[in-house]
């Protein structure tokens, strides 16, 4: 099925994706930093992106397993960047992700490297594999980052939901 499309098309095609995806994550991010976050905006993300799986239902996208682990780990060399530039504040008992500067240079960075990577290996490896390759990355980039972000949540709610039932005392 994917065999008959010229492999120069797919990597035109996919790195047109990634430049949208990135843009779109850019906008995402912005607007939801002026909105409280809750556990269901951590975790949705990854588990709307799992459903991208079933690419390797299709024998064209899968990866041996050297490549998976090569994947994996850099997609966790990249969540220690995200995770670091992912903060939490509190205003007026409600938890906001906290805009960095340094996370839309990373993001514009990590796609850069992605597409990169993508026009070399290109060339040695075959386009769904590649594809396959990037997805776990990005898979791989997003369960750790999230997590992270899920933890940092929960305990900044214990502090807030601890300081709320800590009623001040007031002597006569």
């Amino acid at each position: 099925m994917f065999e008959q499309i010229p492999s120069q098309w797919i990597v035109i095609g996919s790195t047109i994706m990634a430049v949208v995806m990135g843009t779109l994550v850019l906008t995402v991010r912005a607007k939801s930093s002026k909105k409280p976050v809750n556990a269901k905006k951590i975790i949705l993300p990854p588990l709307f992106m799992s459903t991208g799986a079933l690419m390797f239902v299709f024998e064209y996208f899968r990866v041996a397993p050297m490549q998976i682990a090569e994947s994996i780990g850099v997609g966790l060399l990249f969540s220690t960047v995200l995770i670091w530039t992912s903060r939490f504040e509190v205003k007026n008992e409600d938890i906001y992700l906290k805009q960095s500067k340094a996370f839309v240079f990373i993001l514009i960075g990590l796609l850069i490297v992605r597409l990169i990577g993508k026009i070399i290996l290109s060339s040695t490896i075959d386009v769904g594999e590649l594809s396959g390759m990037f997805w776990i990355l990005a898979f791989g980039m997003i369960v750790p980052w999230r997590i992270a972000m899920l933890l940092q949540y929960k305990k900044l709610q214990k502090t807030i939901e601890k300081k709320s039932t800590q009623k001040p005392t007031f002597s006569s």
